[in-house]
């Protein structure tokens, strides 16, 4: 079942389309303006993804169930079919999304042990 959601909370897109491009930039001022900008949506959005992580710590029928050798190599999968889409190196890709993973499921592993276990 799909239900809509809004944007994530703290995610501000008119900051964000506020940014100089990066072939725009001309000085460091405007690359590091749009780098925070850029990390400010990257926060809010990872944030969102953290939400999700403690959903399935409250659906998931038991700690063992947390970690998903499977599901962890489609996630990189995807993540790396993504980046390649969007011009992002799958070297800078892939090693990003693999900590991001194992930082969530120590989240979701904590997240499950404070609320039920």
């Amino acid at each position: 079942m799909t239900h809509s959601s809004p944007l994530p909370p703290g995610l501000d897109l008119t900051d964000l389309a506020a940014r100089t491009a990066p072939q725009a930039c001309g000085d460091m001022a405007e690359v590091r303006d749009g780098v925070d900008r850029l990390d400010r949506a990257l926060v809010a959005l990872i944030a969102e993804r953290t939400r999700y992580m403690a959903a399935a710590a409250r659906i998931k029928p038991g700690r063992d169930a947390v970690r998903d050798e499977a599901r962890i190599e489609d996630v990189v999968d995807k993540v790396c079919r993504a980046a390649t889409k969007a011009g992002l190196p799958v070297t800078l890709a892939e090693p990003v999304w693999r900590e991001l993973v194992e930082q969530s499921i120590a989240y979701e592993l904590d997240t499950f042990d404070r609320t039920r276990g």
